[in-house]
């Protein structure tokens, strides 16, 4: 499958349950949340102190995590952020 340059977040969650779909699953959700709260850590300390590179690479990994999450939740992250175009809070 091709991404190209430009990946909108169904795109995202295709490419991790590609490249990580039944690892994940096999994981389980407990394991999967702690990983993306470890990344959001890693994150956290990228902003701090890290230079544009680091900052950036976390944020993929935050993402990646988020979108495994939603994958092995069986919903969209589309859906999770139209409520922001509808309803925010």
């Amino acid at each position: 499958m091709h991404y190209g340059n430009h990946m909108d977040l169904n795109n995202v969650q295709g490419l991790v349950e590609n490249l990580y779909g039944d690892m994940d699953r096999e994981r389980g959700l407990p394991p999967t949340v702690a990983w993306l709260c470890e990344e959001v850590g890693e994150l956290a300390q990228a902003v701090r102190k890290g230079s544009k590179e680091e900052q950036l690479h976390e944020l993929g990994d935050v993402l990646a995590w988020l979108a495994s999450l939603a994958n092995q939740l069986d919903l969209s992250l589309d859906d999770a952020i139209n409520r922001y175009v509808t309803n925010p809070p």
